[in-house]
């Protein structure tokens, strides 16, 4: 039996306070589903570079593990 493979890339978009991070799954057949997550720094914490960069990416996995456990089997198989 073949193994088979897909691949996650996950953009992260950081604009002032707000991080977007878009997690993309791609199989093998050009099939793709796309997460989105964001986050926003709180007004009174310290300006960090990249501190939103993990929950908004855990929330595009989250929104993609939603996504994905909607679509029926028969969706995934063609």
């Amino acid at each position: 039996m073949e193994a088979k493979q897909s691949s996650i890339q996950i953009y992260v978009n950081e604009d002032d306070d707000d991080t977007t991070a878009r997690a993309v799954l791609s199989t093998r057949d050009d099939t793709h589903v796309v997460g989105v997550g964001h986050a926003r720094r709180d007004p009174t914490d310290a300006p960090v570079p990249d501190i939103g960069d993990e929950p908004a990416i855990a929330r595009a996995l989250a929104d993609l593990t939603q996504k994905l456990s909607a679509i029926g089997p028969e969706d995934i198989a063609g």
